[in-house]
């Protein structure tokens, strides 16, 4: 049977596409309940401003809404504080100038100056500076009406109550999201090691390839769970009503670089695995029958953590790995070698995970004979 064609640069760029659309699209999804509620906020802070209280095109409120809620959750009563601040501040001087000195483009320049500077004096971060600077651009070329400064920051005040109220509104999905990433980690650490020990058998070199370009992207996923476990709590910070989940997601955060460091090994065991096989150098075949054994302690600490428990159900699991890495036969190979030094360094990481401290978990592993 003939075999089939390889996939040609059209091919593999149509396939790059449609990999990056559904990463744009999760994307998308994951901000879902932030784009709705910046969307009501503004809503919300418009019908406020104009339909209860009568202001004539009350756009600061919606605007101020917007910009201080985000699509993050981290820093949000930070935000809602310095919009308000930079739009009074912007709106001041704004209005001060065009009723001494008229408007014009070195007016404007002038004003933006000010208004910049004003808000580097009273330490304000960076959007403060920014919203000082672009409403006062607002107010000096398109609203030359100082009789309405009151009403303009009464606006913004509004929207920034109004954004303030909406932040205390978070759903419980970003709590979920660290130990839900942190189990995909550790879903992929199985897959490697599994596929690691296929090629220890096997001993093929295009396979031992292939395992390795996976191992190295495999970067993305630590990201993600360092991304999601500051949303995390930044959620619990700025909701009162999420403030019982902080020990939980603290514990959490703490596991991060221990997944991180399980992770690195792993790719380090992949590619002396695969430079074994390029070399022809066998492995003892003890080698790969504890690899897959470590795969499925690895699995088990995964369905911990995604079950929200620390893992301690798997420790026996893994110090019956770690037991067994001190009972197999030795290599003169270097690459052989370093493999087994990675297994154990898998080991030391993941008891981590169950409790265990960092000198503990060491411990707990027998030195090989």
């Amino acid at each position: 049977m003939m075999a089939a064609p390889a996939d040609g640069p059209l091919d593999r760029m149509w396939s790059r596409g449609r990999t990056s659309l559904r990463v744009r699209v999760a994307r998308l999804r994951s901000k879902s309940f932030a784009i709705a509620q910046c969307a009501l906020a503004a809503g919300i802070a418009w019908f406020i401003a104009a339909d209860l209280l009568g202001h004539q095109t009350p756009f600061f409120a919606p605007i101020a809404a917007v910009v201080s809620l985000g699509t993050s959750y981290g820093q949000r009563l930070r935000r809602v504080a310095e919009v308000t601040i930079g739009v009074a501040v912007g709106v001041l001087l704004g209005d001060l100038l065009v009723f001494w000195l008229g408007s014009g483009w070195w007016q404007v320049s002038l004003v933006v100056a000010l208004a910049m500077s004003l808000a580097f004096l009273l330490d304000g971060g960076q959007l403060l500076v920014t919203q000082a600077a672009v409403q006062s651009i607002v107010i000096t070329t398109l609203i030359a009406d100082p009789g309405a400064a009151f009403t303009r920051w009464t606006d913004a005040l509004i929207g920034g109550c109004v954004a303030l109220v909406a932040a205390t509104v978070v759903p419980a999905a970003p709590l979920r999201r660290p130990r839900e990433q942190a189990s995909e980690v550790l879903r992929k650490v199985a897959a490697l090691l599994r596929a690691a020990a296929d090629v220890m058998v096997d001993g093929e070199v295009d396979h031992a390839l292939e395992v390795l370009a996976d191992a190295r992207q495999t970067d993305y996923l630590i990201q993600e769970l360092r991304s999601a476990a500051d949303e995390g709590l930044d959620v619990v910070a700025s909701s009162p009503f999420r403030v019982r989940h902080k020990g939980g997601l603290r514990r959490m955060v703490e596991l991060v670089d221990p997944l991180d460091r399980s992770l690195r090994s792993t790719r380090v065991l992949v590619r002396h695995v695969a430079v074994s096989a390029y070399k022809k150098r066998a492995f003892p075949s003890s080698y790969p029958l504890v690899t897959r054994e470590l795969a499925a302690a690895v699995d088990l600490v995964a369905d911990e953590l995604q079950a929200d428990r620390m893992a301690v159900a798997a420790q026996p699991a893994l110090l019956a790995v770690g037991m067994a890495t001190a009972q197999v036969e030795r290599s003169d190979a270097l690459s052989v070698e370093v493999v087994l030094a990675q297994l154990r360094a898998v080991v030391a990481d993941l008891l981590m995970l169950t409790g265990m401290g960092q000198l503990e978990s060491t411990d707990a592993l027998p030195p090989p004979r």
